[in-house]
This record gives C-alpha cells, sequence and structure tokens, in this order.
C-alpha cells in the first residue's frame, strides 16, 4: 500500500508516529516527508486487515498533527523490506 497523507504532517513528529504505529501492527515498509513540506509518504505492506488498521489511524493521526487527507492505494507487496524505517529522503 502507497499513502500520501496531507496537512500538518511534518515537523510534529507525523513519522516516528507511524513507525511505531506499523511496527505494533507487524508491517515492513518505510514513511518519509514529502519535499513540498506539506505531505508525508509512505509504503507499507503486510496482511489486508493489519494495513486497513494503519490506514484508520493514518486518518486520524497524533494530536499535534492535523490529517486533512489520505490518499491510498494497493498493489501488491514486493517483499523488498525487512521491517518498517524512516527514509532520509
Amino acid at each position: 500500500m502507497t499513502v500520501r497523507i496531507t496537512g500538518r504532517v511534518q515537523g510534529v513528529g507525523f513519522r516516528w508516529w507511524v513507525r511505531s504505529r506499523a511496527q505494533a501492527l507487524g508491517l515492513t515498509g518505510w514513511v518519509k516527508n514529502d519535499a513540498d513540506e506539506r505531505s508525508v509518504t509512505l509504503q507499507a505492506e503486510g496482511s489486508p486487515e493489519r494495513l486497513d488498521e494503519l490506514e484508520r489511524l493514518l486518518r486520524i493521526g497524533p494530536s499535534s498533527a492535523r490529517v486533512e487527507d489520505v490518499e491510498a492505494r494497493r498493489e501488491p507487496a514486493s517483499g523488498a523490506f525487512e521491517q518498517f524505517e524512516i527514509s532520509p529522503r
């Protein structure tokens, strides 16, 4: 699943919050800030039920953030990830 979240999601600990939730759900992938300074993108792999739960959580976000939009698309898992990480790029 690839997701783009827009709103006040940079500079508020959003990536760390996503990583924590994804790891707790047993998902693999990555999350990163986008260059527009207004959105975050992530890629997550795991069971459909756990991806659904992550998507539900992303629509709420941490209390320090203000989520305005969540665009999610599902694609087949690549199996390329061993854990869920914050991407430096």
